[in-house]
């Protein structure tokens, strides 16, 4: 079955591939937002039309992830690589520390910007086992002094996951970028959630930030003011020009999760749609090899590899005779790697099941 207007499976890693009845809505009211005379992308981010856009994103957002009254939420700017910085600039100073959970690329990543700012103890770092499994979290073994534990809940590159919310003392702080709406989470056991909008939420441009409140009194008083979560939340987003456009589109998103059943329902649908693919993996004989270990195998992004560079590369090409995009894998686990993220098509997932199998079946 052909996919709507021409489009392809797109299965790279982000931007993601967004739902088509909200790139619908947004084209009908791409010249002449609501009756104002004009685009989303050209209004004042102060007018009442865009007050009221950002205002529906909030309460949308908060009621999908079901977050407490004790809660701000934030749409930033600069993706989650900003955040690696402007968290540790905000909770690792007057000679405190923090713990970090490596589970990844990203994860080591947020590491290396952290450092940059004070003592940083690394509890856990996958990378012996080149990033194939996520620990138990509750029985590592954290720093009592801890301002805060890092964590990333989904590593994009690798394809390893966390299952489940953490349940620990110090203030916990997580990198949701590639899983953030995928399923329910609660909440209340993080202290500062963020996540790129590009994998789940909308285009590139928008971050966003669920912080609690008490985190934000923690916040230095002499914060540059574009990094300051404090002066951010006191002025509703707005202190300069938010990326209007990208929150637009996320608003729209969180509607049309709200209309599919929430994320209850995406959920469902996200673990149906990985288990096609994992299915193909595990019933190839071993043609196909999953990188990560079953147990922390992502819904978000599959990762596997092939025989030989050859395969791999003959894979990749034959890929694009079935509109099956994006697949070529990070250069750190090579292979192949197919994001699903939420909008993505179960379809897509039966065609590129069906084309490894035939793969498979001529190159076996």
């Amino acid at each position: 079955m052909s996919q709507p207007y021409g489009r392809v499976f797109n299965l790279s890693a982000g931007p993601c591939t967004l739902p088509v009845p909200v790139l619908e809505e947004a084209k009908e009211q791409l010249l002449n937002y609501n009756g104002t005379g004009m685009s989303v992308m050209e209004m004042s981010h102060r007018s009442k039309p865009f007050e009221a856009i950002i205002h529906s994103a909030e309460e949308d957002l908060a009621k999908l992830l079901g977050i407490p009254g004790d809660y701000k939420i934030l749409f930033l700017q600069g993706g989650a690589t900003l955040q690696f910085s402007m968290a540790p600039m905000s909770y690792l100073c007057q000679g405190a520390q923090a713990d970090y959970v490596v589970t990844g690329t990203w994860g080591k990543k947020a590491v290396e910007a952290a450092r940059l700012e004070g003592p940083v103890n690394v509890v856990w770092d996958g990378k012996a086992g080149n990033y194939s499994d996520v620990p138990d979290l509750e029985s590592l073994k954290y720093d009592a002094r801890a301002s805060y534990i890092h964590m990333t809940s989904n590593e994009t590159i690798q394809g390893v996951e966390f299952h489940r919310d953490p349940s620990l003392k110090a203030p916990v702080i997580c990198d949701m970028s590639s899983d953030i709406l995928s399923r329910p989470v609660n909440v209340s056991k993080y202290a500062l959630i963020y996540a790129g909008a590009q994998k789940n939420m909308g285009p590139a441009g928008a971050t966003v930030v669920i912080i609690r409140k008490d985190m934000l009194d923690r916040v230095p008083r002499e914060m540059h003011p574009m990094l300051d979560y404090r002066l951010q939340a006191e002025n509703g987003s707005l202190y300069n020009t938010p990326p209007c456009w990208s929150i637009y589109i996320c608003g729209l998103v969180y509607k049309h999760l709200l209309k599919c059943g929430g994320l209850a329902a995406a959920h469902s649908r996200n673990k149906a749609k990985a288990g096609v693919l994992y299915d193909a993996i595990d019933g190839s004989g071993g043609f196909y090899k999953g990188h990560a270990e079953k147990r922390a195998r992502s819904i978000m992004n599959v990762t596997f590899t092939l025989p030989s560079d050859d395969l791999t590369s003959a894979f990749l090409k034959g890929a694009g005779a079935q509109s099956l995009d994006g697949l070529k894998g990070h250069r750190s686990v090579g292979g192949v790697r197919a994001s699903i993220y939420n909008a993505f098509p179960e379809e897509g997932c039966h065609t590129l099941a069906s084309y490894m199998a035939e793969f498979q079946r001529q190159n076996g």
